[in-house]
């Protein structure tokens, strides 16, 4: 955690605020004596000492308001959505993907930001054994994160550009890896795995059918974990990519396990369906880079899940997306 006064009565926009990280993010903003103001597209109650401002930033001029007299930008604005809707719909992805980004860091450097902050993915890298951050421009994105990947590659390439051209030091980039907790997208047909199978198995009767065998390898991270390494990049100057993840190494049967383990009711019965997709063998990332800046994971995976999933159970979230009945 950030421990001196940095943040202290700066006046911070956190674009896309509403998210799984975006809600860690402020929360600890609030707690560092930051002036924080949200803009997003989602309905929102806002909290005491954070203003919220519903502004699509596919528009410059909302982009140029927002930026107005802040000191610090967090550009976690993005799409939501699983691998499977990104390959089916990726103009849906692709394009606001690139207009948020663009128009905000734009917006920001006309309005002189003191420091920002983009944050870019895990889907940049191809498959490989570890991932690390100076390898990214020798490859491409995996086929399985094309559009998502060279997304966030060229709103990355813009944080270059501005260096070279305006000498604008002070742009952060983050990829963070696999990220999970309160405040997730748990619809699943367009959710991510761990939110995806925790709604399923939640609403399951005896059976939790799963895609692949179980043992793919996944590098998942905490959502307020990756908002501790956001703090620690913008209060470091850190003007180069870094990875944002556990760094170790866990397989979709350990999380699928865990999640049997912490349902309320009975244990399911798991069917592994080998004939669907799974995605890349193994997704790791070096997390080298940001342990030299503080960076230090708390949660486990299993406290993790456990800790979003009595979110899930208590929260509107499960009623909203409490339409999946298992046939088992």
């Amino acid at each position: 955690m950030i421990k001196n006064n940095f943040f202290k009565n700066k006046k911070v926009l956190v674009a896309g605020g509403t998210g799984l990280i975006g809600m860690q993010l402020c929360d600890k903003l609030i707690k560092l004596g930051a002036n924080v103001t949200v803009a997003s597209l989602d309905d929102y109650k806002s909290k005491k000492n954070l203003k919220f401002v519903k502004a699509d930033l596919r528009s410059f001029e909302n982009c140029l308001q927002l930026t107005k007299n802040k000191n610090i930008v967090f550009n976690l604005a993005g799409v939501k959505g699983s691998p499977k809707m990104t390959l089916e719909k990726p103009a849906s992805f692709f394009v606001p993907t690139l207009m948020f980004s663009i128009n905000l860091m734009e917006a920001a450097r006309r309005n002189k930001i003191e420091n920002y902050l983009f944050t870019s993915s895990i889907g940049v890298y191809s498959p490989k054994s570890k991932f690390l951050e100076d390898d990214v421009w020798k490859t491409f994105p995996s086929e399985n994160d094309k559009y998502a990947g060279w997304a966030k590659r060229i709103c990355e390439l813009q944080s270059e550009v501005y260096e070279i051209q305006y000498n604008w030091k002070n742009i952060s980039v983050v990829r963070p890896a696999n990220v999970y907790g309160p405040y997730d997208n748990f619809d699943i047909n367009n959710a991510m795995v761990i939110p995806s199978l925790i709604n399923k198995a939640i609403n399951a009767k005896k059976t939790l059918k799963v895609w692949g065998d179980g043992k793919n390898i996944r590098d998942f991270i905490f959502s307020s974990d990756v908002a501790d390494g956001m703090l620690l990049s913008v209060k470091n100057k850190i003007n180069y990519p870094i990875n944002l993840g556990s760094g170790k190494k866990n397989t979709i049967k350990e999380v699928v396990n865990i999640i049997n383990d912490n349902l309320p009711g009975n244990k399911l019965q798991i069917e592994w369906d080998k004939s669907k997709p799974s995605g890349d063998k193994i997704r790791l990332m070096d997390i080298t880079k940001a342990k030299k800046i503080g960076f230090n994971p708390k949660i486990s995976l299993r406290d993790g899940i456990k800790l979003t999933m009595d979110w899930f159970l208590n929260s509107k979230q499960n009623r909203r997306y409490n339409s999946f009945t298992e046939k088992n």
